[in-house]
């Protein structure tokens, strides 16, 4: 991990990644949508100057890098990994959950987002449909929200009663620590904006069809009962920062900055090293000169209309 932010200036294959994938980034980075022409400029106003554009690729890739060694590592040593996000809707949790997953094996580094809970999981145990996902030896699991639904939304909106988020207070101390004791090592993030942030970003949201999906009605709600989920997460906070498994707080005003930091800040709680890999060479390809390859109709194809 020393000298990381360095350690790539120079490389051919940082200038060549830069060159061929920035229009996956790009795409990814669609930040600003068909917003009007005011809430362009309000937008723009509210925020000081970001990172360069390509200073932050720059500074992106170099750090995927690194999370793909960490992957290598996980799957070479056996650990399991577990990584929270928590915080207020649109703080930036999906956006660095993309960047960390971006470059990694889906079947080593995976994403759990649950919906509401059916009326089974309602009846079992709470942990239990969180558990179900915890990773083997060997996997990382990146939980878009978690069993923290219940001293948030689950707590402001009121599908839980008081004594069932006591409880909860009462048992996710010692459920962290056994997942600990298991040999899972567990990072907890909170993502936090400001008031004023959450609200522009809501209405970016409003005003551009490609991220409209991301509004639902408890979204909504989180604006009229801001200062409930302030209670909410200063409780939280305070009750369940312990030693084996302590928040961290991204401050997630500024997205990229955000993204930058919650990664190196990852990469550094994790005493991952490099896994030396066998060199790859690709094998001749094996030619039969009595093989003839059938035509197949065009009707199968996609039609070539780009």
């Amino acid at each position: 991990m020393t000298d990381r932010d360095n350690q790539f200036e120079g490389m051919d294959w940082l200038r060549a990644e830069l060159e061929d994938a920035l229009d996956e980034d790009y795409e990814l980075e669609m930040s600003e949508p068909a917003l009007s022409m005011e809430l362009r400029r309000i937008y723009k106003k509210m925020h000081p100057p970001t990172l360069d554009r390509r200073e932050y690729f720059k500074a992106l890739l170099t750090l995927q890098a690194e999370l793909i060694k960490l992957q290598d590592w996980v799957e070479h040593s056996g650990e399991k990994v577990v990584i929270v996000f928590e915080g207020r809707d649109a703080a930036g949790k999906g956006g660095v959950i993309k960047r960390i997953t971006q470059r990694l094996n889906p079947r080593v580094c995976r994403v759990v987002a649950l919906s509401k809970p059916t009326e089974k999981e309602k009846s079992q145990w709470y942990f239990q449909r969180y558990a179900a996902h915890l990773p083997s030896a060997g996997e990382i699991t990146l939980f878009d929200r978690s069993w923290y639904n219940r001293s948030g939304v689950e707590r402001v909106m009121e599908f839980a009663t008081q004594e069932q988020v006591e409880q909860f207070f009462q048992d996710v101390p010692d459920f962290e620590r056994s997942l600990v004791r298991s040999g899972i090592r567990l990072i907890k993030y909170w993502f936090s904006i400001t008031d004023e942030e959450q609200q522009l970003r809501f209405l970016m949201r409003v005003h551009d069809p490609l991220k409209q999906w991301k509004l639902s009605p408890m979204d909504l709600q989180s604006r009229v009962r801001w200062e409930d989920y302030t209670k909410a997460k200063e409780e939280t906070l305070a009750r369940t920062n312990i030693p084996e498994a302590p928040w961290f707080i991204v401050e997630g005003n500024d997205k990229k900055r955000a993204r930058l930091n919650c990664i190196h800040h990852l990469l550094d709680q994790i005493p991952y090293k490099d896994i030396p890999n066998d060199a790859i060479t690709l094998p001749d390809r094996v030619f039969n000169p009595n093989y003839e390859r059938q035509v197949l109709p065009s009707s199968l194809y996609v039609p070539k209309r780009y």
